[in-house]
């Protein structure tokens, strides 16, 4: 295990004295290779600019990288990840495959590499005895809480298993217990440390996912949303995020308003996809419905600048009712109304920039599409609600103070070393995560 990191190891203690100075710290991420996580690496660039310096632990992609593109000098500790599957078994291997492989680079980390802290970001749950031994050796330990472990589990499962639930919620709760701690992305999920967690208040805080304002130009009236209206879908499509129903919701609409003028645009990949592309055919909405693939982030931003509408089909379960979409994030920044299913946490977010269906039926959907297409007075006004909202609140910008914040308290900075500028931004990625 050891040797393939050695390369890594010997470029980053040769990156000077300035370097060796920063306190250097740990984020592991399990569930994706950082290079696809906008979030760590949103992140990791927080981090590097506010005078710390950062090793990030995850699976390996499709390139074998050992530098964050777009950061400084953030290095990546990869390994392989030959189990993940679906089932429980596999499941159960491709977390244990990722502990072991997490505890060994931290390991080497702390003895050979001076880290003096780590994050690490769940699913899975299952690094709090890690959490356990930094807190013996005096290293501070942060969960970063993306996603509810025992809420997607029941979510993506037919009949859930209630031992499997119990393990799950048990896991998160020690992961919270023995953190120094707790990164929230929002409200509900707060509340959840706090309550089922076992939290103090005070190592709780709120840090939502989004993109940066600087990663985004303000919308100009020379966008274009002119010619036909377009409704964006943009995102994972797995069957847990119900991309079907949008599909439904452009038969309806067809039926409603014919089908001139108008089309609804699905962009991202995931194990649904193909059976999308299917019912399109069999349902003949070719000439309305268009999929474009997973979209690299500037050809996600030039088709949200030029959309009319972003569809959120997310149905209720108590995964999505306390979840925040980054995907309405997305939509949010560039000025995008959203339709959505009434979830607590997506009205939280987009407010009255949002129109909200009760059950997403494709009915309902088609309904509030067609109404929204015809009223450009009510789009202008949810235009400018989305963006104010973004500026003042959602952008990364504000969260990211919050997120330093929490860092100054586990390893506060040395005497006299002030912030850095940003100088950095995150390289082209995908298009936006289901994840909260």
């Amino acid at each position: 295990m050891a040797a393939e990191q050695a390369r890594t190891d010997e470029d980053a203690e040769t990156t000077g004295t300035r370097t060796a100075r920063r306190p250097h710290v740990a984020i592991a991420v399990v569930n994706l290779p950082v290079e696809r996580d906008r979030r760590v690496i949103r992140e990791c660039l927080a981090l590097e600019s506010a005078g710390y310096r950062v090793t990030v632990i995850c699976p390996r992609g499709e390139t074998r990288l050992r530098h964050l593109p777009g950061s400084r000098d953030t290095a990546i500790r990869s390994f392989r990840q030959p189990f993940a599957g679906d089932g429980i078994l596999s499941f159960a291997a491709e977390f244990a495959w990722a502990f072991l492989w997490v505890a060994w680079h931290l390991a080497v980390l702390v003895v050979r590499h001076r880290v003096v802290a780590a994050q690490v970001c769940n699913p899975p749950d299952v690094f709090w005895p890690l959490a356990l031994v930094m807190r013996a050796i005096g290293r501070g330990w942060i969960f970063d809480h993306h996603d509810l472990s025992p809420e997607l589990y029941a979510c993506k499962t037919t009949a859930p298993r209630p031992a499997v639930t119990r393990l799950l919620t048990w896991f998160e709760r020690l992961s919270m217990r023995f953190a120094s701690e707790v990164v929230a992305t929002n409200e509900s999920y707060r509340q959840i440390a706090l309550t089922r967690g076992g939290c103090a208040p005070e190592r709780v805080t709120i840090v939502r996912n989004g993109p940066a304002a600087s990663e985004i130009a303000a919308p100009t009236d020379t966008d274009a949303r002119t010619g036909d209206k377009r409704i964006v879908y943009v995102g994972v499509i797995n069957e847990q995020d119900h991309v079907d129903r949008a599909v439904l919701a452009a038969d309806r609409l067809a039926a409603l308003r014919g089908r001139d003028g108008w089309e609804m645009v699905i962009a991202g990949d995931g194990e649904c996809l193909p059976a999308l592309r299917t019912m399109v055919d069999e349902r003949e909405l070719g000439d309305v419905v268009r999929f474009t693939g997973w979209l690299q982030a500037p050809e996600v931003d030039a088709l949200l600048r030029g959309a009319t509408l972003g569809i959120q089909p997310d149905i209720f379960s108590d995964m999505t009712n306390l979840s925040t979409m980054a995907k309405t994030v997305e939509y949010m920044a560039r000025g995008l109304p959203v339709v959505a299913v009434d979830l607590l946490e997506t009205q939280r977010t987009a407010g009255e920039a949002g129109r909200y269906v009760a059950t997403g039926s494709a009915d309902e959907f088609a309904k509030a599409l067609d109404e929204l297409l015809d009223d450009e007075r009510q789009l202008a006004q949810m235009r400018a609600i989305a963006r104010e909202r973004f500026t003042t609140v959602l952008a990364w910008e504000h969260q990211a103070a919050a997120y330093l914040r929490v860092w100054r308290r586990v390893v506060p900075l040395p005497g006299g070393t002030a912030p850095a500028q940003p100088t950095h931004r995150p390289e082209p990625a995908a298009a936006p995560e289901h994840a909260s």
